[in-house]
Order: structure tokens, then C-alpha cells, then sequence
């Protein structure tokens, strides 16, 4: 009997901690992605969150399906083909020079203004790849921002939702 009260108590301690655990809130962003106007293949996109050390957190966007092409994004190949986890954030086809495409992107609140980055790696069969195309600090401005890229990709607008 005095085992089970043990364990009762056990129980309700273990709930109580656990009920009261605040989830981490994130919020969507509408991310706009205006292309130069360059000819050849689609890009493929990934846009990814890095650590304030500038490590690999999570991939929050792929921007082409065709996985046979994911290692010409070479420093998220790096990261992602190790692990070879499922992807969610796969969009669908590539986007060409000159054309722009929409994405809404989830990034938790508690990554804003502490140093946390977002990348954007493009590449296109044959041509170049860019490794930090736009990468741009997490803060509370830059997530309602416009920010120029330097290969691809010719800027890139954030919008929360």
C-alpha cells in the first residue's frame, strides 16, 4: 500500500512538472523569393536556420523536389545527406531567372535576437552554386525586411503572417 502511494505521488509530481511546461510559440512568415534573370535550369533552393555559431539547425525550406540534386547545394548536403532524415519543407518544383515564388516558413520566437541566422544556399545544374546567397541575423526587424542575395537570387522579402 505504501508502494502505491509512492507511486501515485510520483505520478502527480512528474504530471504536474510536465502540464506546466510552456511550448516554444513560433510564428509563420511569408518569405518572397525574387530571382535575377539569368538563363539555363531552375534554382534549388534551401533556406535553413544556423546557430549563432553558424551551424545547421534545421532546414525550414527546400525549393526544388528532385532529391537527385540536393548535393549541388553543398554546404546543406554536408549537414542534411549525413543524417538523411525526412524533409517536410519540400515545396515542389524549381524556380527560373527572373521568376519569383512564395513560401511560408515557420521560425520559433525564441530564435529571434539571440543570434540565430537564416540562409539561403541557391544553385543551378551547371552553373554556379552560392553557399550564403541571402543569410540574414534573426531579429525582430530583419523578419519584416527586404534583404539583397549576391548570386541567384536577387532579394528576398519577410512578412510575418
Amino acid at each position: 500500500m505504501k508502494n502505491l502511494r509512492s507511486i501515485a505521488l510520483l505520478c502527480v509530481i512528474v504530471f504536474s512538472l510536465v502540464s506546466f511546461t510552456k511550448p516554444v510559440e513560433s510564428t509563420k512568415y511569408k518569405c518572397m523569393i525574387q530571382m535575377t534573370n539569368y538563363t539555363g535550369e531552375g534554382a534549388y533552393i534551401v533556406i535553413s536556420l544556423l546557430n549563432p555559431e553558424g551551424e545547421y539547425v534545421e532546414t525550414l525550406n527546400v525549393i526544388g523536389d528532385d532529391d537527385e540534386w540536393y548535393n549541388t547545394i553543398e554546404s546543406w548536403w554536408s549537414f542534411y545527406g549525413k543524417r538523411r532524415t525526412d524533409i517536410d519543407a519540400i515545396t515542389g518544383a524549381t524556380v527560373s531567372g527572373g521568376e519569383r515564388t512564395i513560401n511560408v516558413i515557420e521560425i520559433d520566437n525564441d530564435k529571434l535576437d539571440k543570434g540565430y541566422k537564416l540562409r539561403f544556399e541557391s544553385a543551378v545544374e551547371d552553373q554556379e552554386y552560392y553557399e550564403s546567397d541571402v543569410e540574414l541575423e534573426l531579429t525582430s526587424q530583419s523578419v519584416k525586411s527586404k534583404v539583397e542575395g549576391s548570386g541567384f537570387i536577387r532579394y528576398i522579402r519577410m512578412m510575418p503572417q
